[in-house]
């Protein structure tokens, strides 16, 4: 197929550069494909970073292929040298996602609610761009590593983290503006030997507790609000997929909140192209670079359009 832009003096097709005015109005893109591989979203990652964030702290799990290398300070980089020898790790959450989330889909000083709170990464972004953070998690000492870091960063306006089950703490949870989470993955990881910790649940009782959760989320969630689930499908002991993006849609939808955006966001290989030949080979299986942005609104989506465009509390 002959490139729509031409080829430049050396023979290359030139690409479309996406950085420009979409830019600069958004940051990134809005489109349904989002690259964390990309040169510009690595710099952001970077940035975020530079600022004293150490997703990893406070991060203790038991898995397999559980670990995703930030890739961002030297400090994490040699904790992921360590961890991805033994095949052991836990998952971090991106800053420049998080960042995009709550620019696009939350009003202004709005108010974010997190049931899966776990790191620190969302809690201090939040504070960071001027938003208001409450999230839960069950380990103490996660908690307590999350607290200290937003005194060394200086985070305001600070975040809240909660230690509990989401279940009974999100009665107490303030009404929200965003509901923003990134919720575990069945027992891909398992996070504590706490009964109400999903992660050491079977696959049926997850699925019950991870839809009450999600219910008493969108209750405390506003009128014409947005949330955001960011998840991905994996599989089960038998190398079947568990369905756990359509699980997430389905829940939503029954708590009230209907299905509106969807993104695939474009992972860094990491370690895939080392797992590549034995897993594909073995059984066929591709290998996962790719995460689902979920997106759902609660009421009527022009309205919840048009609170994000208003100056703070202008409702």
């Amino acid at each position: 197929m002959t490139s729509l832009l031409g080829k430049d003096l050396f023979g290359e097709e030139i690409k479309p550069d996406f950085r420009g005015a979409l830019a600069e109005e958004f940051l990134f893109p809005p489109f349904t494909v989002l690259n964390a591989r990309d040169g510009a979203w690595q710099d952001r990652k970077r940035a975020w970073a530079a600022i004293g964030i150490d997703g990893e702290v406070g991060r203790t799990c038991e898995g397999k292929n559980a670990w995703n290398d930030l890739g961002t300070n030297p400090r994490v980089a040699e904790s992921t040298k360590k961890i991805a020898a033994v095949g052991d790790g836990p998952t971090i959450f991106d800053p420049t996602l998080c960042e995009l989330s709550y620019r696009w889909f939350c009003p202004a000083a709005g108010q974010v609610l997190d049931p899966f709170a776990g790191g620190s990464v969302r809690g201090i972004v939040a504070g960071e761009l001027g938003f208001n953070y409450w999230g839960c998690d069950l380990r103490q000492e996660q908690i307590e590593a999350n607290e200290e870091q937003a005194s060394k960063i200086g985070t305001a306006p600070r975040p809240v983290w909660v230690c509990g089950d989401s279940g009974t703490e999100l009665r107490n949870a303030p009404a929200a503006d965003f509901v923003f989470s990134c919720p575990p993955y069945g027992d891909l990881e398992k996070y504590s030997n706490e009964p109400g910790d999903l992660s050491n649940m079977d696959w049926h009782a997850f699925v019950a507790a991870y839809r009450r959760i999600i219910l008493k989320s969108v209750a405390r969630l506003k009128p014409n609000r947005f949330a955001c689930f960011v998840v991905g499908d994996f599989r089960d002991k038998r190398g079947f997929y568990r369905n756990f993006v359509g699980e997430t849609v389905r829940a939503f939808e029954l708590a009230g909140a209907r299905y509106y955006n969807e993104a695939v966001l474009v992972t860094p290989c990491g370690s895939a192209s080392m797992r590549a030949t034995r897993q594909f080979n073995g059984g066929r299986k591709l290998v996962k670079t790719h995460q689902n942005v979920l997106v759902f609104c609660k009421g009527d989506w022009k309205k919840a359009a048009v609170a994000i465009k208003e100056p703070p509390h202008a409702e």
